[in-house]
């Protein structure tokens, strides 16, 4: 009764209002008619003006120093900030997040979560697949694991291209991309970057032209930017960083350019640098007597870091392995066992200070550098709880170590080797107790088993010294186990590792005067190479942390480079070179689920969990050395996934930058002018085939020398387009115009070298 009491003596009112409303609405109608921008509008420009409107704020930015990069941001952050982690919450095993880019600082990539197991493993399918749109030229290769945090994922292609991307559904929210340096040229191993960093709100991104950039987590804009090293002089950064304690840790690669070796650690506030420890003693330091005296060896031996560390904050250590020596192959004119190469190295986390090193090859001439991740481990041995290390090297053993005080925790013991008095070979090397995960010599069986019949060189078992006459052995520069990294379970107690298992010929050339140190070139000191027409092999090995021995392997017949997830659903996980990511049973190696896509699957699978619901996703790029069929994709798999083959997944199913064209930069080189010449032949070589085949065709990874290929230009452009023995063929990657003039360039270097 009130009510409508209250209305009639206000119906006047109303009224009044009703009539402002009607002319209002009227003079509305009467200006979208005029307006050629409204709502009735030509439909087609009505269109133009939504498509322009919803098209993301794409900017090219500069920095403080003048780099250029580009920046934008598709959506609103859908989830949480990372905290400043504590050390607790960075040793807890990765569950529901996936923090740093070993699972946890102790590198075990081991997951509790166990809602996909052995039992339901096979009903896994595709759920999403997402294409960065970057780094699809052959010089790039796919090595990062993506990082995880509150169902955003994080990642970064060969090209530095960095996504937040819904962990849950593959839809971009933000991408970043650098312009890296014009003629970057100081990559001995192709354009790769294994990883992110995460912490306090901000993505830590490693470039490879040494630089190290900070990005806020929502948005991907830079927040700081700095400058490492010169990459003119040879230093690049590969690995992923580590935040931990408010500082970011970082190494530097280049062993292959006259380095001095280093990790060091940064702000992760401001990015000014901490602290800096070399893996190269000055003279009078600590291992500088396992030189020559007065040399310059300690300002360019090498010793790089190829991978991220791990961290123990109870004994307050950062642990790391180093790279070889420089030059790789020549130990002539550096007498010694050549410190702190080739070793397992504790420092303290918050002062760079020396704690212990574990050398595994003295005075390394065949480029055994310790490639793959240290992995902390906590185990019962003999009714004792131990804290091991475990580092499993290329030539095909894991040392295994106390992590307190750098001593094996199972036998290593000291042997004779054979003796080249030219390379100034040490007399002893270390061999682990316990079981080689590859082969580690080349037989009489092996070699009329898989060469040529017209080899006819020398050959021997590791450690065996070379000198002007080829030596093949095993294993190889590739390994044994090289950067794809291993994993600890602690319920199978089990250590997995891929390994390598291919033939390499040896020879020295030191004396060339082309081989003489040269500030920011490649610097080898001898030949090698794989012995044409013989096979490459693989290996998933599982390994008894407690003996070293062996308790189930599988074979492949070509090379392992990927990496190994392993979870409490008593399964690994692991990428093949033909794109499979597949799963075994982590108790005795039995092969349970494969699903194949459209790229080599050269990089570390990861999982994780949203609202409760378990993920795998592995990036499938390819891989340059690997010689792999390129991509740029992330596929993630649930048990509630669509999609069980890639036949069902349509172009419309993948989803896809709206920028990616025009976030492109022509990374590392000049802008291209105009048609591909005969003169272009040298970039198309160096985008391409430098990686395996080395600089001006000699002392690559993975290819033969072209300084005295017996091709004719028909043969080669025939292998160029087809490929065979290992090597993709570029047929569609490279235009007609590219593979001529690639062909002229590796035609002159066998006249060059005639």
């Amino acid at each position: 009764m009130k009510r409508k009491v209250y209305y009639m003596r206000n119906k006047n009112v109303w009224i009044l209002v009703l009539g402002v409303l009607l002319i209002i609405s009227a003079g509305l109608f009467i200006i979208q008619y005029v307006n050629p921008g409204n709502d009735t509008a030509d439909p087609e420009e009505q269109d133009t003006q939504e498509n322009t409107e919803e098209k993301p704020n794409i900017e090219q930015q500069n920095d403080a120093d003048g780099n250029e990069h580009f920046s934008v941001q598709h959506t609103e952050y859908p989830g949480e900030v990372a905290p400043n982690f504590s050390a607790e919450e960075l040793i807890e095993p990765p569950s529901v997040n996936w923090i740093t880019n070993g699972g946890n600082i102790f590198n075990g990539r081991y997951s509790p979560l166990e809602g996909i197991d052995t039992s339901n493993v096979s009903d896994l399918k595709a759920e999403w697949v997402t294409s960065m749109g970057t780094g699809l030229e052959f010089k790039y290769s796919g090595e990062s694991t993506p990082l995880v945090y509150d169902g955003v994922m994080f990642n970064i292609t060969g090209d530095n291209h960095v996504t937040a991307i819904n962990a849950t559904t593959g839809e971009f929210i933000w991408e970043y991309k650098p312009k890296l340096t014009e003629n970057l040229d100081t990559l001995c191993c192709g354009w790769a970057t294994r990883g992110v960093a995460l912490g306090d709100g901000k993505v830590f991104v490693p470039l490879l032209d040494a630089r190290l950039v900070a990005l806020d987590q929502e948005t991907g804009e830079v927040l700081w930017e700095t400058v490492v090293d010169e990459w003119e002089k040879g230093y690049t950064i590969t690995s992923a960083p580590l935040f931990y304690d408010g500082k970011v840790y970082t190494g530097v690669a280049g062993g292959e350019y006259g380095i001095r070796g280093y990790v060091a650690a940064y702000d992760a506030e401001i990015g000014r640098q901490i602290w800096r420890s070399y893996t190269l003693p000055a003279p009078g330091e600590q291992g500088s007597e396992t030189w020559p005296e007065d040399s310059r060896n300690w300002l360019t031996g090498g010793a790089p870091v190829w991978q991220t560390p791990a961290i123990d904050p109870e004994l307050g250590l950062i642990y790391f392995a180093t790279g070889n020596t420089s030059p790789d192959l020549d130990g002539s004119n550096r007498e010694g066992d050549n410190l702190y190469s080739d070793s397992v190295m504790a420092l303290n986390a918050n002062t760079g200070e020396y704690e212990w090193h574990f050398q595994e090859i003295h005075h390394d001439i065949w480029d055994y550098d310790l490639a793959n991740p240290v992995v902390l481990f906590d185990v019962e041995m003999e009714g004792e709880m131990k804290k091991g290390i475990a580092q499993a090297g290329k030539t095909g053993w894991v040392y295994i170590l106390d992590r307190t005080n750098g001593e094996p925790l199972i036998g290593i013991e000291e042997k004779p080797v054979p003796q080249n008095e030219n390379q100034k070979t040490s007399p002893t090397q270390p061999f682990p107790v316990g079981d080689a995960f590859v082969p580690q010599g080349v037989t009489d069986e092996d070699v009329k088993r898989d060469l040529p019949d017209d080899f006819d060189g020398k050959y021997g078992d590791i450690f065996t010294p070379f000198w002007d006459e080829p030596v093949t052995v095993k294993p190889s520069p590739q390994g044994g186990a090289n950067w794809p990294p291993s994993a600890y379970n602690p319920n199978t107690e089990l250590f997995y590792v891929l390994g390598n298992d291919n033939y390499f010929s040896y020879a020295h050339y030191a004396e060339d005067e082309e081989n003489k140190f040269e500030l920011g070139k490649e610097w080898l000191g001898s030949v090698w190479q794989p012995v044409e027409q013989s096979p490459s092999r693989g290996t998933v090995t599982a390994l008894d942390i407690k003996t070293n021995k062996i308790v189930w392997q599988n074979d492949w017949d070509t090379i392992a480079y990927s990496g190994i997830l392993t979870t409490a659903g008593n399964l690994i996980f692991t990428g093949h070179n033909d794109g499979r990511i597949i799963a075994y049973d982590a108790t005795n190696g039995e092969h349970v689920w494969e699903f194949k896509t459209d790229a080599g699957a050269n990089a570390p699978p990861i999982t994780y969990e949203v609202d409760g619901k378990q993920y795998i996703s592995i990036f499938s790029a390819g891989n340059s050395l690997a010689g792999t069929q390129h991509g740029d994709k992330i596929y993630t798999f649930s048990l509630e996934g669509e999609f069980e083959s890639l036949e069902d997944i349509s172009e419309e199913d993948v989803i896809t930058s709206p920028v990616s064209e025009e976030m492109d930069f022509n990374q590392g080189k000049e802008e291209d002018k105009g048609e591909v010449s005969v003169d272009e032949g040298v970039k198309v070589y160096e985008n391409n085939c430098l990686s395996c085949h080395g600089a001006e065709g000699a002392g690559g990874h993975n290819g033969p020398t072209l300084q005295n290929t017996n091709m004719d230009r028909e043969q080669l452009i025939q292998q160029i387009k087809e490929g065979s023995g290992g090597m993709p063929g570029f047929e569609g990657q490279l235009t007609e115009e590219e593979i001529e003039a690639v062909t002229e360039y590796i035609m002159s270097l066998s006249e060059e070298d005639g």
